[in-house]
């Protein structure tokens, strides 16, 4: 196991203090809004979120779908719905799914808002959380929805100032969550997960072994992929040291004496992939999730 996922530090202190914030803020919302990465679900996501706010109702958005594979995203989707919790795939890039995401909340909410409506709150704005880990794209979410984030509601009683709310479409309300939601860093396949898509930086980790390991997902789940890409005919090699050589020496990075330079083919493929080069790729699949 790569000794520089097992050294990743998460900071205790600080997500004590971003779930207290949560948990402060709750009584705020009538909605939760997760954002996680589509190409891994799982491991875009923190656990304890679950506890935290297992009374609110809740909504899922699925961002960078468009990078993700269509068919896993779609098997997300329906998992999800399967699980109570309501999901949508969007692109916040382009903004594509985004216009789902309004009237969704609002089914979510139907009896809160039928209730607003007996006692003739007709006007009274839906307010929700947004909380994500680390380049889920949460950020990307809110200035998607906000318009650039140009709309700010003023500042409320009992809200302190680095709590921001943004007014979006509809009029309904949207908190940037205080503080910093981190994933799971401990679970070793969480942090090689976050390090393939480049949400853990890259000085501190080792490229070589990052590769193998994403070559790995590669070579079993996307094998048709691989090939085109690196234009490989002949039989794949099951290890992914000499996987990764076969790629190098397409690519030509050869050194001295003709031996693959691994390194930069290594950090070819990382590029690659995250620049979605490949293909659309998914690294989580559903049947792992239900095992």
């Amino acid at each position: 196991m790569d000794q520089s996922l097992q050294s990743i530090q998460w900071f205790p202190g600080h997500m004590t203090r971003t779930k207290r914030k949560i948990i402060e803020t709750l009584p705020l919302v009538d909605i939760v809004v997760e954002v996680v990465d589509a190409r891994i679900p799982v491991s875009s996501r923190n656990p304890d979120l679950d506890d935290l706010v297992a009374k609110k109702p809740r909504l899922l958005i699925l961002n960078k779908a468009d990078i993700a594979d269509e068919t896993a995203t779609r098997d997300w989707l329906k998992y999800y719905k399967e699980q109570g919790i309501p999901a949508v795939a969007v692109d916040c890039k382009s903004g594509k799914g985004i216009e789902r995401f309004v009237p969704l909340m609002r089914e979510v909410l139907h009896d809160k808002l039928a209730a607003w409506a007996e006692k003739g709150m007709v006007k009274r704005a839906i307010r929700a959380m947004v909380v994500g880990v680390p380049n889920s794209g949460k950020s990307s979410f809110i200035n998607r929805m906000a318009r650039g984030g140009k709309a700010k509601v003023e500042d409320r009683p009992g809200v302190t100032r680095n709590q921001q709310w943004f007014v979006i479409d509809g009029g309904a309300q949207l908190l940037d969550t205080p503080g910093i939601l981190w994933p799971k860093f401990e679970d070793q396949t969480v942090a090689r997960h976050l390090a393939y898509t480049g949400a853990i930086r890259d000085e501190i980790l080792d490229s070589e072994e990052l590769a193998f390991g994403l070559l790995d997902i590669l070579a079993t789940d996307y094998e048709d992929c691989l090939r085109a890409r690196y234009k490989l005919t002949e039989p794949l090699s099951e290890d992914r040291w000499e996987l990764l050589q076969q790629i190098g020496r397409k690519r030509g990075m050869l050194i001295s004496g003709g031996e693959v330079d691994t390194l930069r083919a290594s950090i070819m493929l990382l590029d690659e992939f995250r620049g979605q080069k490949i293909g659309r790729i998914t690294l989580e699949r559903i049947a792992e999730e239900k095992v």
